[in-house]
């Protein structure tokens, strides 16, 4: 039987720890502007390699837990003291800036009392979390550093099924490792993501893929031909051993850089909603509908006074596009908004009565507003 984890790694140091024209994408910030992709051979993955791997690093994590020590007293057991046990765990990262900001996985340091980070020139410094989103998976640490090599980022939209791949990481400690694949299919929702903030939905659109992953590979480099990031590697699906058995999957680098530039300037995550509960149209809801295809995703209700309710949105629609992007499952509707914010003005295409209809919305916070959420 096939199963989903996640791809950190736990070494013990004494017992297991384990809203009508197509709606312009958001700027990043200055600091995770994209490079020009260098003209590189589609074919020969070594200047790739070369370009890229110093632009991922490994990531040692602390942890300590308190664990009582008992002793038997004249037949009653009595707690004796309190026993520190300090454990390691490590996970990969990529730096996105020359100065030091690094993107990895939550998973990888949501509980680390300390970081540390160890370049592929073997230096290693110590680094600070800056903030993390376990919606996405997602969270950016900082070492104090200049003239870093970083990675610039890619546009994952423009990822086709077919595209070769490299992953880089550090699969059981076995740091600077580079595996080649190719893209298997876009827009997976994996249902792995069970520990968001009480009031979020977690965000999955995972780009999946061959190239072959392991633990340690978690917060890794997903990168195309041109030497660009295009995705964060996150998870496998593994069998009983927990190990590769043929595919992984890593967060696309659209919503991967909105989630940095966020987590970097207010150290929490403006996320934009439409305020719908949607199905997908299969054939099934489609009789159940009159839906005269099966494309696009049913309204099955609104929440009153968010986005889509001011926008005239109504349960029974069918929304086809969302900026332009046509959505056909619920990950690929969040994928394409998780890239913009609470005030973002965003076109939505919809079908009522078997007439097609276009909205220009403006998406809302958690809070129904489009004020900065901070943490």
């Amino acid at each position: 039987m096939k199963k989903i984890i996640c791809l950190s790694i736990a070494v013990l140091s004494l017992s297991m720890l384990s809203c009508n024209a197509q709606s312009e994408k958001p700027q990043q910030i200055q600091t995770l502007a994209r490079l020009d992709a260098p003209s590189l051979s589609l074919t020969d993955f070594t200047d790739v390699a070369a370009a890229s791997i110093d632009g991922v690093v490994h990531i040692k994590t602390e942890m300590t837990q308190l664990t009582p020590t008992y002793m038997s007293f004249f037949g009653f057991i009595v707690q004796q003291g309190v026993q520190r046990q300090v454990y390691n765990a490590y996970g990969s990262g990529v730096i996105i800036t020359s100065d030091g900001y690094i993107l990895t996985n939550n998973h990888v340091v949501q509980d680390a009392e300390r970081i540390f980070v160890t370049f592929n020139d073997r230096r290693e410094l110590p680094a600070r979390l800056v903030g993390n989103d376990p919606a996405t998976d997602l969270a950016v640490i900082k070492v104090e550093a200049e003239n870093l090599t970083y990675i610039p980022f890619g546009d994952s939209d423009k990822v086709r099924v077919g595209e070769p791949v490299l992953a880089i990481g550090n699969p059981f400690n076995l740091t600077s490792t580079v595996t080649s694949g190719i893209i298997s299919a876009k827009a997976r929702n994996m249902h792995i993501i069970d520990n968001p903030r009480s009031n979020e939905t977690p965000l999955e659109s995972f780009l999946q893929t061959d190239a072959a992953v392991n633990s340690g590979n978690s917060g890794g480099a997903l990168v195309n031909a041109h030497a660009e990031l295009i995705g964060i590697v996150t998870a496998i699906a593994s069998g009983n051993s927990g190990n590769y058995i043929g595919y992984s999957f890593a967060i696309p680098s659209n919503i991967a850089v909105k989630v940095a530039s966020d987590l970097t300037r207010y150290g929490y995550v403006q996320r934009g909603y439409l305020g719908v509960q949607v199905t997908e149209v299969d054939a099934n809801v489609a009789r159940q509908t009159g839906a005269r295809d099966t494309k696009g995703l049913y309204v099955a209700s609104v929440v009153r006074n968010c986005a889509a309710d001011r926008a005239g949105i109504q349960q029974g629609d069918i929304i086809l596009r969302v900026a332009g992007k046509e959505v056909n499952t619920f990950a690929e509707m969040m994928e394409e908004l998780g890239i913009f914010s609470p005030g973002d003005e965003v076109a939505v295409d919809y079908v009522r009565g078997g007439k097609a209809y276009t909205v220009k919305l403006k998406l809302l916070n958690s809070n129904g507003d489009t004020s900065i959420i901070r943490k």
